[in-house]
């Protein structure tokens, strides 16, 4: 049947915002059961680098979308100059180039053709928010990170005098700080985005005005599930978060795992990595995979080389090579400049090093992947945990530290790594190495055994969350009828 009205999505720019949140749109959709159909409107990216990767996904999806049986359209808009960037902190800088899209986002939804049922704009594009409260459409914040990180973010507002002041101490990491429904956190775990280099970001008071700003939201749609953060979801709910005002509406619907759209590329042969692994036995590899931003430097590569060859395990190594134009996106790595001389000999008959991109999801669910030492990324926590697989968390920036606190300290499906962040989030090699036996030396370690011990019952957790009658299966289809009431034709 023809669709009677359309969910509208603004996704950020960045690959794990963006494919995310489509992910997310098609499966409100899909469990609409065809009475609402899907627009995207596609910022232009900031950055040529960026631009292409979200040109190439779109194509993707598009190609997917004509021929399968949910009604998925693209908007571009008109590009914008992006604001000088100079001294400007990244949040600023993003705010103000989203803020430029506002009036070419009002334009886009007033002309759609069917009523619009719902504005949801990613957490990165608020300013956006007051587009769809002039046009009196009901707006929603997709949040593509954590429960924690959005209870921390809820939390901000109220807690603001005494975290600043305690985030510039300079012995700031031996104190913790109070999140809902988490123990209490340790200050050498706050994101990046708060607190880096053992001093105050300068990116702080932007996510100050996150936190507000989410309360202006109908909703707020999370990629988490009750199974995963129960404590921290009752948190938000009960108010603890907010408190003397009403408990924002959240939606966890997730795990929100995104998969290459069917039909839309050709069967390609199995990549180079997974061919790799199928030569491995079962649960003997470590995969080192640090995101589509993370990369390390000669001295860290260094010590990860030698962490990894004395651990005697079998590893994939994806390693990235440092940014060349675009700061925010790695190289192809040069493996004989970057490695230390000889390591590749040593290794050849039980590692890989894979200097480009690798298909992450395929290889974490390949069945010779026993352990993954990840920058922890949520999109990448939860492929670990929907295929079980244990982790070693190695945060690199953002929000990464307080998830690799939750994975390792709530949820218990990760083993401890020290991250010394004020020297960039070195890792020693001996650290490594204990991490790399702790998650592989199967029996040998209490830590590694509980952890995959509880990434095995994550798995079905995640599982049963999103099947017919799980917690996000229920939330998701609540939210969808909410939605579907809801649609209005825009003012003009």
């Amino acid at each position: 049947m023809a669709a009677a009205a359309t969910i509208v999505i603004v996704p950020c720019w960045a690959s794990g915002h963006f494919m995310s949140m489509i992910a997310a749109g098609k499966r409100m959709v899909d469990a609409s059961g065809g009475a609402l159909s899907l627009t995207v409107l596609v910022m232009q990216a900031p950055t040529p680098a960026k631009a292409s990767e979200v040109d190439a996904h779109v194509r993707r999806e598009s190609s997917s979308a004509s021929g399968g049986l949910l009604d998925v359209r693209f908007l571009s808009l008109p590009a914008v100059e992006p604001p000088p960037t100079g001294s400007v902190a990244l949040e600023e800088f993003n705010f103000r180039y989203v803020q430029l899209h506002a009036p070419h986002v009002e334009e886009a939804i007033a002309g759609l053709a069917l009523p619009v049922a719902a504005v949801v704009v990613d957490l990165f594009c608020m300013p956006l928010l007051d587009v769809a409260g002039h046009l009196a459409v009901p707006r929603h914040v997709y949040f593509a990170s954590t429960g924690a990180f959005l209870a921390l973010m809820l939390r901000l507002p109220a807690i603001r005098d005494d975290l600043a002041v305690r985030l510039r101490d300079a012995d700031a990491e031996e104190g913790t700080v109070h999140v809902p429904g988490l123990p209490p956190v340790p200050l050498a775990y706050m994101p990046a985005c708060l607190w880096s280099g053992g001093k105050m970001s300068s990116n702080y008071e932007w996510f100050e005005y996150y936190g507000r700003r989410l309360m202006d939201a109908t909703g707020i749609i999370l990629n988490s599930s009750v199974q995963l953060e129960r404590g921290v979801l009752a948190a938000i709910a009960d108010g603890r978060c907010v408190p003397g005002r009403p408990a924002p509406t959240v939606h966890a619907i997730g795990p929100v795992v995104w998969f290459s759209p069917a039909g839309g590329e050709p069967q390609q042969p199995p990549h180079v990595c997974v061919r790799w692994l199928d030569t491995q036995p079962p649960g003997s590899v470590v995969f080192l995979c640090f995101g589509s931003n993370g990369f390390l430097d000669e001295a860290q590569v260094g010590e990860a080389a030698a962490g990894l060859e004395r651990s005697g395990h079998r590893f994939l190594w994806v390693l990235r090579g440092a940014p060349a134009a675009d700061p925010a996106s790695p190289t192809d790595a040069d493996l004989g400049a970057a490695l230390p001389a000889g390591f590749q000999a040593r290794t050849q008959a039980r590692g890989l090093v894979w200097p480009a991109w690798a298909p992450q999801k395929e290889i974490l669910a390949h069945p010779a992947v026993g352990g993954f030492v990840t920058h922890c990324g949520w999109n990448s926590a939860l492929e670990s945990l929907w295929h079980g697989v244990p982790m070693a968390p190695w945060p690199l920036y953002a929000e990464q530290h307080l998830n690799a606190f939750e994975l390792a300290s709530v949820m218990g499906v990760a083993v401890v790594m020290k991250v010394d962040r004020r020297r960039g989030n070195f890792v020693e090699a001996p650290e490594l190495e204990r991490a790399v036996r702790a998650l592989m030396d199967d029996g040998a370690d209490e830590e590694g055994r509980k952890a995959r011990e509880k990434a095995a019952d994550m798995k079905a957790a995640c599982r049963k969350a999103v099947a017919e009658g799980g917690s996000s299966y229920v939330a998701l289809r609540k939210l969808v009828r909410g939605i579907s009431h809801g649609g209005v034709a825009p003012s003009p």
